[in-house]
């Protein structure tokens, strides 16, 4: 009864961060007495406001499979350095054979790109931006490149502060 209780508390809460499922993977092994399945999933988690981060999960049930991604995905939340609702320059992210090219957008424009990179920034919180993918097609790998890329911004204060600038010298 009172798991119950805690499970209907926990639902009518509103969600501080939005959870969207890239990829579902059934996997099967062989086993002495058939067949034996399990499902991987990929998610990315974001709060719409600058933080966001990925993880993987895999179970007997779709179910678990997700919630253990959303999970990981939690655990690994990373700050993307912003300008207004795009990215403050361009920047080319990779892993392994995936690239994806990233670029600032003007305002209004959208987001131009894939389903898996248009997940990473849907839960970012940009809205517009470029982007071009390179190389493999994996969907792991382009989200892993996406990060890459996201990670590799520079920090509008830390710039100015290099440089011995203003903020408003450096922004324009």
């Amino acid at each position: 009864m009172e798991r119950n209780r805690d499970k209907r508390e926990r639902e009518n809460q509103p969600k501080e961060f939005l959870e969207k499922l890239i990829k579902l993977n059934a996997v099967s092994k062989t086993v002495k007495g058939g067949r034996r399945r399990s499902f991987s999933a990929l998610v990315v988690v974001g709060d719409q406001k600058g933080r966001v981060g990925y993880g993987m999960g895999k179970a007997n049930d779709v179910s678990d499979a997700i919630r253990k991604a959303t999970e990981n995905a939690k655990k690994s939340l990373m700050t993307i350095n912003l300008k207004d609702s795009t990215i403050p320059h361009e920047v080319l992210g990779q892993f392994k054979s995936a690239s994806v090219l990233l670029k600032p957008a003007s305002p209004g424009t959208g987001i131009i790109a894939g389903g898996a990179v248009r997940a990473v920034c849907d839960a970012c919180g940009i809205k517009d931006l470029l982007s071009k993918s390179l190389g493999s097609k994996n969907t792991i790998n382009t989200v892993k490149a996406t990060f890459d890329g996201l990670s590799n911004l520079f920090s509008a204060k830390k710039l100015a502060a290099d440089r011995g600038k203003s903020l408003k010298e450096v922004w324009g």
